[in-house]
């Protein structure tokens, strides 16, 4: 069926980080979700990493925005122009998505219209068809897990703007929790903790440099530290504090907290047998915050299930998307 579009892409269209898969050709693009524009005339004047850059240190007239909120989209034209930025950059200005087939993760549970939103922004865009697809079943799909058996797999996605938890078995969900504490959640946490304590006021991309350098979630790992500089919310002035990975343990530990309570309240509205099933094949962890240092140790101390991350959890949602076409019925 597909043979008939000239391309086939995947796009894992996240609230952090959007991934582009071409069939053929693998992962094209991950880039964040980040858009810049005028606030008076909305020129678009970056997007992606040169948008991120951007976010502290722009005028007041320039607005650095994440055009989705939860996994969906919360402003269309920005959204727009940032897949055509994007596919600008993949293919060059001429060519578009014409002809193609383009395949979009969404999280669980949206609705009908915001699943026909997301297609159309595409359909508008030049592409001849877009569908979209659950993200834990993509993510399934991307790790190679065999979905079409009769036999229960536990995908635990870790986004940027929503963790989803989703029992998969004969190529269908069978039960799922989406919830929106999710990566950039915990930067905020970070933001609002650095302020509370040590009364310095740090920006997003600081708060996420933390998170990813000395953020911990075992108890017991090796004590790292961080210079960070920023604001004094006191005087206004310049100042640096360091930061060690203990600090940052008791936020990361209240995060692993709500995602093993998401994964026992999937587990209640799971069939006994399929329960059986995940304490067998173990639950699969992917999305960024998959890459958080001993989430899978933590969340396996918790349920007693074994926990494994997907070789390439960033990009593994993307890459089932647009896998997804053999599995069409």
């Amino acid at each position: 069926m597909f043979k008939r579009f000239e391309k086939v892409y995947g796009i894992d269209l996240g609230t952090s980080n959007t991934v582009i898969f071409e069939r053929g050709r693998g992962v094209v693009l991950n880039e964040p979700s980040v858009v810049a524009y005028r606030e008076n005339s909305g020129e678009v004047l970056a997007v992606g990493a040169e948008a991120q850059a951007m976010i502290g240190r722009a005028p007041p007239q320039v607005t650095i925005d994440y055009p989705l909120r939860n996994g969906v989209i919360a402003n269309f034209d920005m959204t727009g122009s940032m897949l055509k930025h994007f596919m600008n950059k993949i293919q060059g200005r001429s060519s578009l998505w014409r002809g193609s087939q383009v395949y979009i993760s969404v999280p669980c549970g949206i609705t009908n219209v915001q699943k026909r939103a997301v297609e159309e922004t595409i359909v508008h865009k030049g592409a001849r068809k877009a569908s979209v697809v659950e993200e834990p079943l993509a993510a399934a799909i991307g790790a190679g897990l065999p979905i079409h058996e009769p036999l229960g797999h536990l995908v635990l996605n870790i986004g940027g703007g929503t963790c989803q938890v989703a029992i998969l078995s004969l190529g269908g969900i069978v039960a799922s929790h989406t919830m929106r504490r999710a990566s950039m959640s915990l930067d905020r946490d970070i933001m609002d903790y650095v302020k509370r304590k040590h009364n310095l006021e740090i920006g997003e991309r600081t708060a996420e440099d933390v998170k990813i350098r000395i953020g911990t979630a075992a108890p017991d790992g090796e004590e790292r530290s961080l210079e960070i500089r920023g604001r004094d919310a006191i005087d206004g002035m310049p100042r640096s504090v360091r930061l060690v990975s203990g600090e940052i343990h008791a936020l990361v530990e209240d995060f692993a907290e709500t995602l093993v309570d998401a994964i026992r309240s999937t587990m209640e509205q799971c069939p006994p047998e399929l329960a059986g099933d995940v304490v067998e094949q173990g639950i699969l962890l992917c999305g960024g915050g998959a890459l958080l240092e001993g989430i899978d140790q933590r969340i396996r101390e918790e349920t007693g299930i074994p926990v494994y991350v997907a070789d390439r959890p960033l990009e593994c949602t993307a890459i089932g998307t647009g896998q997804l076409y053999p599995y069409e019925k």
